[in-house]
C-alpha cells in the first residue's frame, strides 16, 4: 500500500509553518501540549454554543498560539465572525474570560483576536463542516459533495478532493468514496495544499471527512 502522510507536517518549513509558536524546557513540554489543547478545546466549545446557524458551519479554520514568558497570544481565524460578534459586543471578552477560567493563568495575560479569512470555502475545515452539517440532515454524499466542490470554485483553487468513509448513506457494509476535481499534487512539496480530517457523528455511526485543497505552487 502506498503511506499517507500528513500533507501539513510533510510540508513543514517550506510551505507550511506551525500553528503554535512557543519554545520550551523539555520537562515542560507535555504541559505546554496540554494548554495548548485546552485553549482549542475551550474556544471550539465556545462558539459551538454561541453561534446558532442552520447550516450548522462555525467558521472557524484554525487557531494559532503564540506564548511569550507573561503573555498567551491567541489568533482565531474565521470563516463568519459576525456570528460570534454581531449578537453580542462582549462576545470576544466572555471567550476570553472562559479560557482564562479553564486555564487559570494568573500571571499571564491573555490576548484574543479574531481575524475574518477572505474566501470561507476556500478552507478544508469550514467545508468539512458545511459536508458534515449536510450529511447529518441526510443529504446523498454525492450531492453533498458536488456542492462542496462548487463553493470552492467561487473561491479560486486550482484543485480539491474529496473523501468520505464510513457508513455512507446507512449501508451495513462501510465503504470509501472520493471525488477529484482540477489537480492535486501531493507529492509536490512547493505546492501549497491545506488538508483537514473531521469526523462526524451521524445516526448510523461515524463518517470521516478528508479535504486536501490545492491553493497553488509558491
Amino acid at each position: 500500500m502506498g503511506q499517507k502522510i500528513n500533507p501539513l507536517g510533510f510540508r513543514l518549513g517550506t510551505t507550511q509553518s506551525h500553528y503554535s509558536l512557543w519554545f520550551s524546557q523539555p520537562k515542560n513540554y507535555a504541559e505546554g501540549l496540554q494548554e495548548d489543547q485546552k485553549i482549542r478545546d475551550c474556544i471550539k466549545n465556545y462558539v459551538q454554543k454561541n453561534t446558532k446557524t442552520s447550516s450548522g458551519v462555525e467558521g472557524i479554520a484554525r487557531i494559532e498560539i503564540q506564548k511569550r514568558i507573561d503573555l498567551i497570544q491567541v489568533i482565531i481565524h474565521m470563516g463568519f465572525p459576525k456570528l460570534l460578534i454581531e449578537n453580542r459586543p462582549q462576545g470576544v471578552e466572555d471567550l476570553k474570560i472562559n479560557v482564562q477560567k479553564e486555564l487559570n493563568c494568573v500571571n499571564r495575560k491573555l490576548n484574543i483576536a479574531i481575524t475574518r479569512i477572505a474566501k470561507p470555502y476556500g478552507d478544508p475545515n469550514i467545508l468539512a463542516e458545511f459536508i458534515a452539517g449536510q450529511l447529518k440532515s441526510r443529504v446523498s454524499f454525492r450531492k453533498a459533495m458536488k456542492k462542496a466542490i462548487e463553493l470552492t470554485e467561487q473561491a479560486d483553487t486550482k484543485g480539491i478532493q474529496i473523501q468520505i468513509a464510513g457508513r455512507i448513506d446507512g449501508k451495513e457494509i462501510a465503504r470509501i468514496e472520493w471525488i477529484r476535481e482540477g489537480r492535486v499534487p501531493l507529492q509536490t512539496i512547493r505546492a501549497k495544499i491545506d488538508y483537514c480530517a473531521y469526523t462526524v457523528r451521524t445516526i448510523y455511526g461515524v463518517l470521516g471527512i478528508k479535504i486536501w485543497i490545492f491553493m497553488g505552487e509558491e
